[in-house]
């Protein structure tokens, strides 16, 4: 497949044993309904589903029963007990890691449940070149510096100021060997003041505000209704070679040369789904689908856009139209488009009139114009359903 490729392997420990008191009410903010789930569960699900492992919950003592039911359908995840201090719990997060072993590790707050993908594709990235790397955004308002009796006592520079999130990413050896060697405070701020103090290098990534922490009552409130309109687009190509089959749109096609692919490579399908996937923000085809998984060696790509369609209902959107484009010399389209357009409704959820598929050729020009391969385009509109 021509797809971004997927995240870097990396583990992930999930900070969940504290108390959240400010938040009100007796039971811990991580166990709270946000967004029809518990607060919990929106980040380790997104983690796991991107592909970290092992990922580490790491709980209060006594509240395994509790954790397991607000994690309930999710799969892929350990529980671990924590420390009186977040930096102790992040300490046996990490020690619960070591025989995995891995070479990178998102450490995370559970009172975040928001996690763009790209965020972590920015960190992971940094680690590269640094011992860690954590996501920070601007700080927009002026600063004050408050005396004792709480009055201004003289101002800050907020230009040299970021206002730092989680996740923060890091090389594991150096993240755990830092945790062991810990000198400071009982409570560091985070696990970046940590490896600083052991003289890491921190890189700085752009955030988002999606990471948003949930501190008080009023955060547990839904995330405001979605913009009511979205467009997505989506692009790919698959090389044509003999003995293999054609797959277009659901649609097996009868003819000399098949697309070559992790999946079924069928390209169109790939094209709708990555414009269904932009559309909601949500990563690529290769985000949910890794071509280095084995698991979808072979694979119909209807599931993959069933997953797409999914996934957008979740988000509060459905799908309002498609508007594919096949390119190629051959096979013909026009005979095949009734059952490719039928075929494309059923697996997106929409009437056959909101479907289009269209094809053209290149005049011969350039890989599809010799017949060396098939591309498609694709372009969806959604409509928020709040």
């Amino acid at each position: 497949m021509d797809l971004r490729l997927p995240l870097p392997p990396f583990a992930a420990v999930v900070v969940a044993a504290g108390k959240g008191l400010r938040v009100g009410g007796d039971t811990p903010k991580q166990f709270r309904q946000w967004n029809g789930q518990p607060v919990i569960a929106h980040s380790v699900d997104r983690l796991i589903k991107v592909g970290a492992k092992p990922v580490i919950v790491v709980i209060a003592e006594g509240t395994d029963a509790e954790t397991h039911a607000a994690l309930n359908g999710i799969e892929g995840y350990t529980l671990t007990t924590g420390g009186a201090t977040r930096q102790a719990s992040v300490l046996a997060g990490l020690k619960a890691l070591k025989s995995a072993a891995p070479t990178r590790v998102l450490i995370h707050d559970a009172a975040r449940p928001d996690i763009p993908v790209d965020v972590m594709e920015r960190l992971l990235s940094a680690v590269e070149n640094n011992a860690g790397a954590i996501p920070a955004l601007p700080v927009v308002d002026s600063l004050a510096i408050a005396s004792a009796q709480d009055t201004m006592a003289g101002k800050a520079d907020r230009e040299a100021l970021r206002r730092v999130q989680t996740p923060q990413a890091f090389r594991y050896p150096d993240i755990l060997a830092a945790h062991e060697q810990w000198q400071g405070e009982s409570s560091a701020d985070d696990d970046a003041q940590v490896l600083s103090a052991s003289g890491g290098s921190v890189a700085l990534v752009q955030g988002d505000e999606r990471l948003k922490k949930i501190t008080f009552a009023e955060d547990l409130m839904d995330k405001p209704p979605s913009p009511a309109f979205r467009v997505g687009q989506g692009f790919d190509v698959h090389r044509l070679v003999e003995g293999e089959e054609l797959w277009l749109c659901g649609v097996k096609l009868d003819h000399t040369h098949g697309l070559s692919g992790h999946s079924d490579a069928d390209v169109a399908l790939h094209a709708i789904t990555d414009a269904v996937l932009g559309a909601i923000g949500d990563g690529d085809i290769g985000t949910h689908f890794p071509p280095s998984d084995p698991q979808w060696a072979g694979a119909r790509s209807g599931q993959f856009l069933e997953h797409a369609v999914s996934l957008a209902k979740n988000a509060g959107f459905t799908l309002g139209n498609i508007d594919l484009t096949i390119i190629c010399e051959a096979p013909k389209i026009g005979p095949h488009r009734p059952a490719m357009r039928a075929q494309v409704a059923q697996l997106s959820q929409l009437d056959e009139s909101a479907v289009s598929i269209k094809a053209t050729t290149t005049e011969r020009l350039g890989f599809t114009g010799r017949g060396e391969g098939i591309g498609a385009q694709a372009i969806v509109s959604l409509i928020g359903t709040n």
